[in-house]
């Protein structure tokens, strides 16, 4: 099995993070609770981007600073700790303005990023395929045109893949040579990227419609990062993908045919783990997987049963889903990493949830394959099922691939040959049948419909 090798060297860096006394948005946790989870989260998505984390600064405010969020007397102290641990690097969790990103920048003397950058940097870094690469492209370059007033020649800290900067945190990407251009220079880079990604995904349209000429269901695994997603993807399709503890390690779609217990085939797609607070113009970053989750029949959300948080991170799951239009598609909840709990600890995952999603949700562990047969199960009942018809057909047994089409999708119910022919009498689904009747083999004249 694959697995992930850092080759990048690290780079120190001190986090902060920045809570409020006051959050209507989180009414029934205590003050700064939600931020400070935020913050740890943060540590996770600097190491996944190769950092060594020297230390971690919190600070509780009444409202931000629009100078440098964190106030005059804070910034101070974190120019302090920055000089007494050595580091280059300052990461904010928070999004930064401009302005405050310059003000903290000359008062410690340090470069500094903020949280999107951060992950459009992991981005940049995972990025395989070439839609993958030029929408982070793009990304990275409108967050970079407002803040380009003022900073001059720092714009080459941006450093492409063969520049000076090459391993520094945040600075992986568009490269010197685009950045140090002026405004102008940008929108026209903007504008060929928007063109080159508006003709991929007319490509990957069309491979779809390819796909779709054979009829198959789509399945769909998403679920917050680190939930064990691409483990149960291997697990269920015995594929090699990049498995990884590293947030974003799985950025480009990857799609695997597999046969469910009734023997209907299926198509299931891997997805990039979700993020809380993640930036809207950061979801066309990973656009393509999340146009799989748009095509399928059903979602599988995956939980991670080990995290004692895993409730507020499926809502921001859901929060998600809502936005791209697919929350009421039929979804099937998994709980994953039963293996790390006691049978005292699963039983409460068995019943409030029964509610929710029909037969309730099904436990799994990805790792030693626990819960997998009853998985598949579930999800040969829960995946919507094609209206099946019952069709006559005489075929000439030099068609073979139109014989294992409907080998593979249907039912036969009878066959025989007769004068180097083989007439068929077989149940399959509705657009197996409408592909058919394209074809001079379905005998019209002989054939019925009926409900499956």
């Amino acid at each position: 099995m694959k697995t992930h090798h850092d080759t990048m060297s690290s780079e120190r860096a001190l986090l902060i993070g920045v809570g409020w006394k006051r959050s209507p948005r989180f009414p029934g946790m205590p003050a700064g609770e939600p931020e400070r989870e935020s913050l740890a989260e943060l540590v996770e998505l600097a190491r996944s981007a190769g950092a060594e984390i020297a230390g971690t600064i919190f600070q509780m405010r009444d409202s931000a600073d629009p100078a440098t969020l964190v106030g005059k007397g804070k910034l101070e102290e974190i120019r302090a700790e920055a000089v007494a641990r050595d580091v280059p690097l300052i990461i904010f969790d928070r999004n930064l303005s401009p302005i405050q990103q310059r003000n903290i920048e000359s008062a410690t003397e340090c470069r500094v990023i903020d949280r999107t950058q951060l992950i459009l940097d992991i981005f940049a870094r995972h990025a395989r395929s070439r839609e993958g690469q030029l929408q982070v492209e793009l990304a990275q370059l409108n967050y970079m045109l407002p803040r380009l007033t003022g900073r001059g020649a720092s714009m080459s800290r941006l450093g492409g893949k063969g520049g000076g900067a090459a391993g520094r945190i945040g600075v992986r990407g568009p490269g010197e040579k685009k950045l140090e251009t002026d405004r102008r220079r940008i929108r026209e880079r903007v504008q060929k990227i928007q063109k080159g990604i508006d003709q991929i995904r007319k490509q990957r349209t069309l491979r779809r419609e390819a796909r779709q000429a054979v009829p198959l269901g789509t399945i769909a695994l998403v679920g917050y990062t680190n939930a064990g997603k691409s483990t149960l993807f291997n697990a269920l399709s015995r594929a090699e993908v990049l498995v990884s503890s590293r947030m974003f390690a799985t950025l480009d779609p990857t799609i695997r045919a597999i046969r469910l217990p009734s023997n209907r085939r299926v198509l299931v797609s891997d997805t990039v783990g979700f993020i809380r607070d993640l930036p809207k113009g950061l979801l066309n970053a990973f656009r393509a997987t999340l146009e799989e989750v748009q095509e399928a029949a059903l979602i599988i959300q995956v939980s991670d049963a080990s995290n004692p948080r895993h409730a507020e991170l499926d809502d921001e799951v859901d929060k998600v889903l809502q936005e791209l239009g697919v929350a009421d598609r039929p979804r099937l909840r998994v709980f994953n990493k039963i293996d790390l709990l006691t049978p005292e600890q699963i039983a409460p995952f068995k019943y409030p949830y029964a509610g929710i999603h029909e037969g309730g949700p099904v436990l799994v562990s990805a790792k030693t394959g626990q819960g997998l047969d009853d998985l598949l199960r579930r999800m040969d009942v829960s995946l919507p099922v094609d209206p099946v018809v019952t069709l006559t057909l005489r075929l000439p047994m030099s068609e073979g691939r139109t014989l294992a089409l409907i080998h593979a999708l249907g039912k036969v119910l009878h066959s025989q040959v007769e004068d180097s022919h083989m007439n068929l009498r077989a149940e399959v689904p509705v657009s197996v049948a409408r592909r058919l009747r394209l074809s001079t083999f379905l005998n019209s004249g002989t054939s019925g419909a009926s409900s499956a």
